[in-house]
């Protein structure tokens, strides 16, 4: 660990370096005539950004008019798309596949490298919207958010973690004082008081100003992906290509009897010979059924799989709940949102 040490100062060394250029104008950044929340993290992956954006798509949806924009990471394709019904998963990547499989009918997906490119496409062709969620955009500066959602994982909190390679960090940890609101994710349900407090007051070394929340993860009841009516069975195997593949198998392990694990890379595409893995394990153990998350749930759809196995692939999601005061976190939106809207009217 010491050797790579100064590697994690260089690193942290760099990305300061980038963040006073963006500080101080020394390289641009914009703001556009239309309110947008940025969710992200300091950590590399795995804190919950999709569903909490998801858990923003259903609070807001019924006020605004609201596109997406993504990176679209591991798809097969550059530049600016917007998804439509013909769109997949390698076109614009799992999780804004997720989004548009849930909510295409109420909102616009997008997604793009460079967001302030793909922002104007989206104005353009949208012209009725008027709120923008940024996916995984609190390191990317060139557009200023109204509104920046820190999320921080319970299990692995930023103030405990250090910057590439020693530790996950994509910056430094007062990197966290460009938050509005910072989220703690994936929490146990009965997180007592006392220990909420500590949490706080070390954020608070970070960044003062920012309110802090809550939040754990709910899982829903399995569904099956391809609409076949059947119970999944309490024997499973499991498949996910996230970047916490350890955090979902104990929560499964709690509701199921897990058998195997199908564990791939974050964003890994499943090939025909990874599906023929899933078919035999599935042949071989006829009263075991397949769980995966609704990211590999949309890549799994797009897979030929036999009609005699249909009924034994199940999907689970995932409904971010706050332990409290989630009445207080959508007032602070509204507010910072509306201030905003004010301040476009006026210009």
């Amino acid at each position: 660990m010491k050797f790579f040490l100064p590697f994690s100062w260089l690193y942290g060394g760099i990305t300061d370096i980038r963040n006073w250029l963006y500080n101080h104008k020394k390289i641009s950044s914009f703001r556009f005539e239309v309110p947008m929340i940025s969710v992200g993290n300091l950590t590399v992956g795995g804190t919950g950004k999709t569903p909490h954006i998801e858990h923003l798509i259903r609070f807001l949806q019924n006020h605004f008019s609201i596109a997406t924009l993504s990176r679209g990471y591991g798809r097969k394709t550059k530049g600016v798309l917007l998804a439509h019904p013909q769109t997949s998963s390698t076109e614009i990547g799992d999780e804004p596949m997720q989004f548009y499989e849930k909510f295409g009918k109420n909102i616009i997906v997008s997604v793009g490298e460079e967001r302030a490119l793909a922002i104007p496409y989206i104005l353009h062709d949208h012209p009725e919207v008027n709120l923008i969620l940024l996916d995984d955009a609190f390191q990317h500066r060139p557009v200023q958010p109204d509104v920046n959602i820190l999320l921080t994982d319970y299990k692995r909190l930023f103030y405990n973690d250090h910057p590439f390679p020693v530790g996950r960090l994509r910056e430094r940890r007062h990197s966290a004082k460009r938050a509005d609101i910072i989220l703690v994710t994936k929490c146990q349900k009965n997180l007592s008081e006392n220990e909420q407090q500590n949490i706080i007051q070390n954020i608070q070394k970070y960044n003062a100003h920012a309110p802090v929340f809550f939040t754990y993860f709910d899982y829903a009841k399995p569904s099956s992906l391809f609409l076949k009516k059947k119970t999944c069975s309490k024997n499973v195997a499991l498949v996910s290509a996230i970047a916490q593949p350890k955090h979902f198998e104990s929560d499964m392990k709690l509701l199921f009897d897990v058998h195997h694990h199908f564990s791939f890379p974050d964003h890994y595409f499943f090939s025909e010979r990874d599906l023929q893995s899933f078919l035999d394990f599935l042949e071989k153990n006829p009263d075991f059924d397949l769980i995966c998350t609704e990211k590999d749930a949309v890549k799994l759809r797009e897979m030929h799989v036999p009609e005699a196995f249909e009924n034994r692939f199940f999907s689970v999601g995932i409904e971010v709940c706050f332990i409290q005061k989630e009445v207080a976190f959508q007032e602070y939106i509204q507010e910072k949102l509306q201030k905003r809207i004010l301040q476009i009217q006026g210009n």
